[in-house]
């Protein structure tokens, strides 16, 4: 079975432009995939385009070695802008295997590993940056059936925070875990913000409260400092959504200090990609949290992950915090009951894309999410810094 196109659809989601992929074969059968990188959709795009030459006329079984040809052959590095256009397409690939065989991508990939996923909730604290107000909503979320939740509480902290700054992030901290009490979850993001001093005071301030994780609490890139914070406080440390290859991976778990790699499936070459990376954590006694802050393909392509992979702690789940009009961009969505997502059965990844709500919502050059920007977490379309 043949590819004989590629074609690429921009999404206008308010905080974060969506890439989307649909792959064509000469037996009529296509699959889904996505791409989406920030402020950079439109560049994977335009990645994805530029290597057409690559995928038209490949065998769409052959996913090892049109991956291998697009990482090695490609000598450019292209970190997470050339692993998001491989992503997009491996994804896709795997959705037409899958219908071709009549079976779901995780029974290609091994098989269940369990009968159901549990999530964390993300983009739930769309409110002001008090304790209060992050208390309330997260009284919403645990109302809404999840047992698990991440926020980051730092506002636009950044290397050495004030010291009245910092007391606002703990006592934000303290106020969710008061009101969501002990059998909750919390795992506290800090989107690589600080030095290495700041983040060992603040992660030895967050222990009182069990943090699940505290995630990236330095630079993903410092793997040195990411696991002397980890040695030093009595929290986990998260970390890995950024990197882009298993060299990278097997650098930062060499000193047994990080045990939560929170893998993006989209930065490390789609879902044989991730599960390879699982391996390796697996190595280390190390859990894995498949990232995913994208859109609702990758929240498909993250559960056949999990479904299939021994070593999962929980899977990061955005979609019920996204816009209302979402859950029409497929023509399935997983429900969450008393805290886990349900596992699709259709073959491939199993839901297809509506073609009219993405044509409904077109692409906008000034949608993203801008960490550092005052109030970023209400998710609002800011002008460009």
């Amino acid at each position: 079975m043949k590819i004989t196109d590629v074609k690429t659809y921009l999404v206008g989601n308010p905080w974060k432009n969506w890439l989307f992929v649909r792959v064509e074969t000469d037996e009529g059968l296509h699959g889904i995939g996505e791409g989406t990188l920030g402020h950079l959709a439109s560049t994977v795009a335009t990645a994805i385009q530029e290597n057409r030459s690559l995928l038209i006329g490949r065998d769409v079984f052959q996913i090892e070695s049109m991956i291998t040809r697009w990482t090695r052959d490609i000598f450019a590095d292209g970190a997470q802008i050339k692993m998001c256009a491989i992503s997009a397409v491996e994804i896709a690939c795997w959705d037409i295997v899958g219908k071709a065989l009549g079976q779901p991508i995780y029974n290609l990939l091994g098989g269940l590993c369990r009968e159901k996923v549990r999530a964390y909730a993300n983009g739930w604290y769309r409110c002001p940056r008090t304790p209060a107000a992050f208390a309330e909503a997260a009284k919403k979320v645990v109302e809404l059936g999840y047992t698990a939740m991440k926020f980051d509480p730092f506002g636009v902290g950044w290397r050495r925070p004030e010291r009245a700054d910092e007391d606002l992030a703990i006592d934000i901290v303290s106020a969710v875990r008061d009101t969501v009490g002990r059998n909750v979850d919390l795992a506290v993001e800090a989107h690589a913000r600080f030095d290495t001093t700041a983040a060992i005071r603040i992660g030895k301030r967050l222990e009182p409260f069990f943090p699940a994780w505290f995630e990236d609490p330095v630079h993903h890139k410092n793997h040195r400092a990411l696991n002397e914070v980890a040695k030093r406080v009595n929290v986990p440390v998260g970390t890995g959504e950024s990197l882009t290859n298993k060299r990278q991976f097997v650098d930062l778990l060499n000193e047994d200090a990080i045990d939560v790699v929170t893998v993006e499936p989209l930065h490390i070459g789609g879902i044989l990609g991730t599960r390879k990376i699982a391996d390796i954590a697996d190595a280390y006694q190390g859990t894995i949290v498949p990232h995913c802050a994208q859109g609702p393909i990758c929240t498909l392509a993250c559960l056949q992950i999990s479904a299939c992979t021994p070593n999962l702690y929980m899977q990061e789940h955005f979609d019920t915090f996204n816009e209302p009009w979402e859950k029409d961009l497929l023509t399935w969505a997983p429900k969450l009951v008393d805290g886990y997502l349900e596992i699709p059965t259709a073959p491939g990844l199993g839901a297809d894309l509506n073609l009219e709500v993405v044509k409904a919502h077109p692409y906008h050059p000034e949608y993203g999410l801008w960490l550092w920007n005052n109030d970023w977490q209400f998710r609002r379309t800011p002008e460009a810094p």
